[in-house]
């Protein structure tokens, strides 16, 4: 599934039989693969209300089957085939209706949703003949049509009253939705956001898998003990990393969940398909994800020398761009100030390389860098007993943050004390620790640490008299 507004495909393939079929695929535009398929299964004598109502739902049908990739997630290489008893009537090189090719070729960027969904309405039908079902009957839309019905009034007749008709869809070329990266603990991105998403989804139906506390796009901890689970359930080798089987597998329950290939679908949400993260971070941005950027490569400044230090300011600005810069050319990446998902992926996997030799455990006075990946409700690790260990010493001074017990569980005692040192440090309060928290607490750890230890010869503050 696209995490996305549907687009109609500049092209489409047909597979010509059954999908367990061995046989040909077609790839051709999806105008001439509409055209076709309403050649083949209506009459161009049929009044043109009836015509026009009959192409949206094969519009629509056609498109639920690429937007959900239906046959994808199942591993086919089509996206759709001929065979009535799966799909629509499609006829190779078959003769077209003069009259139906100018209706599709005006209506072919539309499509039905129902009200408060985003998805292609898999808008079932059948001849209303021969055989009959719960959707639209090609047939009794003539009589409809012969009645004075409009093509909307003759879906609503089919499809319920809370239907739309999505006009002026843009045209693309689609790809697949499989990321070109594998998602593990650390990757950000709306491609993530999907997985959260729909695992959340999911574990409704199979309540084995944990739900993700915070579905931000930022694979963390929770998402990875939920993809070990669903992996788990579902027979796949259970390494918590969505590569290419897992991202389909997940794609294929979430759509039988969620019905998104029937006419009752529960339908996808709006805010479930909303863009959160931009592909690069350049010159002029702003913000945390910035601050994650100049945080690590803060870090690795202090084992590169060819890559300068940066003030974690949250401004992607010359001295920024300078650092990344330094670090393209240190890691032979094509050097263009700006970071991609190369670029990150390269500076992300270096940082947990130098992670990976440090133990993680508290020391009393001992400052550890951030762990790399954010620590929110529900982790359960020692970089979380750490956190608790660095925020019980500054409760210690600074009463307005609770105290938590060190437990190495992130439960909402800690989260509370999170939210109450990112009010007192002037960091947007989310209680999630990021590198940005992590690192103001650490910083005031050690100055809190610091100052409490007199060193020889040093005294405490009181005049001495003469």
């Amino acid at each position: 599934m696209n995490a996305n507004l549907p687009v109609i495909p500049s092209t489409i393939t047909v597979h010509l039989g059954p999908p367990n079929q061995n046989a040909q695929n077609v790839t051709l535009p999806f105008v001439e693969y509409i055209a076709n398929v309403a050649s083949s299964e209506i009459y161009p004598t049929w009044p043109e209300n009836a015509i026009r109502a009959n192409i949206y739902a094969q519009i629509s049908f056609a498109l639920n089957r690429v937007y959900t990739e239906y046959y994808r997630t199942r591993g086919y290489d089509f996206d759709i085939t001929n065979s009535t008893a799966y799909d629509q009537y499609f006829v190779k090189d078959r003769d077209l209706f003069e009259n139906i090719v100018q209706l599709v070729g005006e209506l072919f960027d539309s499509y039905i949703v129902r009200q408060g969904s985003v998805e292609p309405l898999f808008a079932q039908y059948c001849n209303g003949t021969t055989v009959t079902c719960d959707g639209l009957s090609q047939w009794g839309t003539v009589e409809l049509a012969n009645q004075g019905y409009t093509p909307y009034e003759i879906l609503q007749y089919y499809y319920g009253d809370n239907i739309n008709i999505v006009n002026d869809a843009p045209v693309a070329d689609v790809t697949a939705s499989l990321p070109d990266r594998l998602l593990r603990l650390g990757t950000a991105g709306d491609d993530v956001r999907q997985i959260q998403i729909r695992l959340n989804r999911i574990s409704d139906n199979y309540p084995s898998i944990p739900k993700i506390a915070i579905p931000d796009g930022v694979f963390s901890f929770d998402t990875e003990d939920a993809v070990r689970r669903f992996q788990e359930v579902f027979s796949l080798p259970a390494d918590g990393i969505v590569g290419k089987s897992t991202w389909y597998a997940i794609q294929f329950i979430y759509n039988a969940v969620k019905r998104l290939n029937e006419l009752d679908s529960e339908g996808i949400q709006l805010s479930e398909v909303t863009q959160q993260y931009t592909s690069e971070l350049s010159q002029g941005d702003t913000g945390t994800e910035v601050s994650n950027v100049q945080y690590l490569l803060s870090y690795l400044a202090e084992f590169y020398s060819t890559v300068p230090p940066v003030a974690i300011d949250g401004v992607y600005g010359p001295a920024t761009i300078a650092a990344v810069t330094a670090f393209q050319r240190t890691f032979d990446l094509p050097v263009t100030g700006t970071v991609d998902f190369d670029t990150w992926d390269v500076l992300y996997q270096t940082y947990l390389g130098f992670l990976s030799t440090i133990p993680f455990q508290y020391i009393e006075g001992n400052i550890l860098p951030y762990p790399g990946v954010p620590l929110r409700l529900g982790a359960s690790n020692d970089s979380v007993r750490v956190l608790q260990e660095y925020l019980n010493f500054i409760s210690g001074v600074y009463g307005e943050i609770p105290s938590v017990n060190p437990t190495g569980y992130f439960g909402n005692q800690t989260e509370q004390a999170v939210l109450a040192f990112q009010r007192f440090s002037g960091i947007p309060a989310t209680g999630t620790v990021a590198s940005v928290t992590w690192n103001a607490i650490t910083d005031l750890y050690s100055d809190l640490y610091n100052g409490s230890r007199l060193n020889e010869g040093q005294y405490p503050g009181y005049e001495v008299g003469a």
